[in-house]
């Protein structure tokens, strides 16, 4: 994006958060790269954490950080935004933490919910330390990017290599064992994520195994109709793991896991698996929308002299 359009995306998104921290709770700009935004709702907190200049929403779609439905609910949001890929590492984030846990901000409310995805999910895990007991929904998370930990495996981040993740509020798994529970949804075929959950030890520790959604799990859930759902539960305290899968189990007949599976069974070198699989899906929905699925299809018949696809009569 150029930076004049960056620019005004973030005098745009600055101008609304003002306006909202104004008339509902407040606004604070913590420095350069972040922000905090405190809207009231009821006597449940729901922290959330988001990349400002993420161009693939639009500001008045998605901002403030999922506040439109964290409202919606009754609970009153407190979310953290960051200009770039910074994994909210700054002495100034720290320092609003630390604040708000010693003035008691979070002592205010009956129940206290950190959320976040991927960068976020690595936030929502490390300052959940700043109100001991609360519940943590962390999505693709990381553990930590310190290069002597992560060296050997974690590769996808390289801009926030020189970020210190050694100091306060740095080792996400130390700092979400205060948690009261942590629920961890992961993609366990992503293998960086897999290694950056098995990080995650502590007994209060619940971990939901995604397989085949990828890294972008919000996204997914989403596209699923699943995400609320699942979100609604774990604040309310009520959710559990068979609920959960029981909801995941939807992903059947989304594109985006479809066609993830699709690109496995075709890596896995699994004609038959994958013909099969072509097949179902093709029948199951409009076949000039799927043409990967018809194009798989085609070539295995090809190779293996099987019937290739046929549309059905109408």
């Amino acid at each position: 994006m150029p930076d004049t359009a960056l620019k005004d995306r973030q005098i745009a998104w600055t101008g609304q958060l003002e306006r909202i921290g104004a008339d509902h709770g407040f606004y604070r700009r913590l420095d350069a790269e972040h922000k905090a935004l405190f809207v009231e709702g009821d006597d449940t907190l729901v922290v959330t954490f988001d990349n400002l200049d993420d161009a693939r929403q639009k500001v008045e779609e998605r901002l403030p950080w999922g506040v439109n439905f964290i409202n919606s609910q009754g609970w009153s949001a407190l979310g953290i935004g960051a200009h770039g890929w910074t994994w909210y590492r700054a002495e100034a984030v720290y320092d609003f933490f630390d604040e708000m846990r010693e003035t008691g901000f979070f002592e205010r409310f009956r129940r206290v919910v950190f959320y976040g995805t991927s960068m976020a999910g690595y936030a929502a895990a490390a300052f959940s330390s700043a109100a001991p007991g609360a519940t943590v929904l962390a999505l693709s998370p990381q553990a930590t990017l310190d290069r002597d930990v992560t060296g050997g495996w974690e590769g996808r981040y390289r801009a926030v290599w020189r970020r210190n993740f050694t100091d306060r509020y740095g080792y996400a798994p130390d700092e979400a064992a205060q948690a009261a529970q942590m629920w961890l949804l992961y993609d366990p075929t992503v293998r960086e994520d897999s290694m950056h959950a098995t990080l995650f030890r502590a007994p209060n520790v619940t971990r939901i195994r995604c397989r085949r959604f990828g890294h972008r799990l919000g996204s997914s859930l989403t596209a699923m109709g699943v995400l609320k759902p699942i979100t609604q539960r774990v604040v309310a305290g009520d959710a559990t793991p068979a609920e959960i899968y029981a909801l995941l189990r939807a992903r059947r007949t989304v594109p985006a896991y479809q066609k993830t599976l699709l690109k496995q069974l075709l890596a896995m070198k699994r004609p038959r698996l994958t013909y099969d699989y072509a097949h179902a899906v093709l029948r199951s929905s409009h076949p000039a929308r799927r043409p990967h699925y018809r194009k798989a299809m085609d070539e295995i018949a090809k190779q293996f002299d099987w019937p290739s696809y046929t549309p059905p009569a109408v």
